[in-house]
């Protein structure tokens, strides 16, 4: 079951860069959005063949996401995620001409190393214990101050951006906000896929709804969608949601083991590879730019300057005269 979860995961992190990427390719032609304004933002999404289905493809990673957290423990499943950062700067630079730096080809190696860490980890026994679901006031208390931490972090990034004689405001706070979003509806996406059953599907689904799970989904989906896509339009891919992912990898691994009570490897050697191997997935967040390079003027559009510029002649003076002498017996 184990291996499953992990094909899973790798599937998903497909499913999400290609979605991004997708989404990514659709906000260039759209006119500016405005979080301001979420109904005409949602009408401008809607109306792109390719937005909807860059949308379609992370639904059906979320989807993939539910039979992850079934098999996986949130700190393993976190660290293969990330995982996912490889394949979308590679997308980002063909699909989307987004150069990407040394510093972040360094972080895709580094990224290679936390996954095989992570997935060695999960080898013997007691390595993969799952927990179903959460007490809901431990939940709560995770995911309620966290939810104000992320949209108070959003509107921060607006309110400096709009400010006067003031450079562009990069993506990492941005991508930090979204995060802390997502990792509450990764911690949903846990709870609902440990209330599943095949065996009782009515009272899955009834167990399901009378549990906050579903209301926090709903939450983050909307907003989340309002907040991803806007801060996605401003800033590059390849940097906003590497930042984004890493966020919400640290805070669902962090704050899930807590809610979820999921024990860590009792061996030394898996627990410290567990460990580890997250550790280096988090060290992609500091591996990366904080902002874009400035772009550098091209060539052919460079004005040609004279690096001397000759005085004008003063009024009444004689100038020389610079034209082609006429041809010899040419009447003057």
């Amino acid at each position: 079951m184990l291996w499953w979860g992990v094909a899973a995961a790798l599937f998903a992190n497909v499913l999400y860069s290609t979605g991004f990427v997708l989404e990514k390719r659709a906000l260039s032609a759209l006119p500016a959005l405005n979080t301001r304004r979420p109904a005409r933002l949602v009408r401008h999404l809607l109306s792109s063949p390719l937005w909807l289905a860059g949308s379609l493809a992370l639904a059906a990673g979320f989807a993939a996401q539910l039979a992850v957290y079934r098999t996986l423990p949130i700190a393993a499943a976190q660290g293969i995620f990330v995982s996912g950062l490889v394949l979308l700067l590679l997308l980002s630079s063909v699909f989307l001409g987004e150069r990407t730096t040394g510093r972040e080809r360094r972080s895709i190696l580094a990224i290679l190393l936390a996954l095989g860490m992570v997935v060695g980890s999960l080898q013997g026994s007691g390595a993969g214990t799952v927990t179903r679901t959460a007490p809901t006031g431990t939940l709560l208390a995770i995911a309620l101050p966290s939810l104000a931490a992320g949209l108070w972090l959003y509107g921060s990034a607006e309110r400096r951006a709009k400010r006067r004689h003031r450079q562009p405001t990069s993506g990492v706070p941005y991508g930090a906000a979204v995060g802390l979003l997502y990792g509450v509806s990764s911690l949903a996406i846990k709870g609902v896929s440990g209330l599943l059953s095949a065996h009782d599907p009515a009272g899955a689904v009834r167990d399901v709804f009378t549990s906050p799970y579903p209301y926090l989904l709903l939450f983050t989906g909307a907003v989340g969608l309002v907040l991803s896509q806007t801060a996605l339009q401003r800033c590059r891919a390849s940097l906003i949601v590497p930042v984004c992912t890493t966020v919400t990898c640290v805070f669902t691994v962090a704050c899930g083991t807590v809610a979820f009570g999921e024990p860590l490897p009792a061996d030394p050697l898996r627990l410290g590879l567990r460990l580890g191997g997250t550790a280096v997935a988090v060290l992609v967040l500091l591996a990366l730019p904080r902002q874009d390079a400035p772009q550098e003027l091209e060539p052919e559009l460079e004005p040609v300057l004279d690096p001397e510029p000759k005085p004008a002649p003063e009024l009444g003076t004689d100038t020389p005269d610079t034209r082609p002498a006429p041809p010899q017996g040419a009447e003057p």
